[in-house]
């Protein structure tokens, strides 16, 4: 799977279909450059970077809209999609390990309607995570840590306003990968 830079570099969206391993991945993922904090600020869009990972497909089933990064301190890992536009989800009430155990079955229509149904009862007006800088497979770059979750995001550059993410979640054998692209580039 490829990814357009600006410029005249490639930069396509990863699709359902188009999909990668975990290897060809992280080779992508390492051959881009680290990204800082303060490149972070703002809201960003985000997609499944498909790899086989059962959690592919299952964030934008349960209305994933993408991360916003206000400062360092304030940041949210997950922006859901609402009827009433987007709201900020407490992960401190998602059981990840279960999640990670019946993603498969989540994927369903019916299930992932009745999610969407039920998420917008976990939402919080408070931060969930913040940005620190740490050093993931050889390189520091920004890397966004859930206050409730023992999961790091760590995020390299594809361009000004695309990052490639890389979900990094204890108990997990393989990373889950994303695409974030900034809601209001300029």
């Amino acid at each position: 799977m490829r990814i357009r830079r600006s410029q005249g570099a490639d930069r396509t969206a990863p699709s359902a279909s188009a999909r990668c391993t975990t290897a060809e991945a992280l080779d992508r993922f390492d051959s881009l450059p680290a990204v800082t904090i303060p490149e972070m600020r703002g809201s960003w869009r985000g997609a499944g970077y498909p790899t086989g990972h059962r959690f592919d497909g299952l964030l934008e089933r349960a209305g994933w809209h993408g991360k916003r990064f206000d400062d360092a301190d304030d940041a949210e890992a997950l922006v859901m999609d609402g009827r009433n536009g987007t709201y900020a989800l407490d992960p401190r009430f998602v059981p990840m390990g279960l999640v990670l155990r019946i993603a498969p079955l989540a994927k369903n229509p019916l299930a992932a309607r009745v999610l969407r149904g039920i998420l917008p009862l976990l939402r919080t007006p408070r931060p969930t995570a913040r940005l620190r800088m740490t050093e993931h497979r050889g390189v520091a770059t920004a890397t966004m840590t859930y206050d409730t979750q023992p999961i790091d995001d760590h995020f390299r550059r594809i361009d000004d306003d695309t990052l490639l993410g890389v979900m990094d979640m204890r108990g997990m054998t393989q990373p889950f990968f994303f695409v974030l692209r900034r809601s209001n580039p300029g």
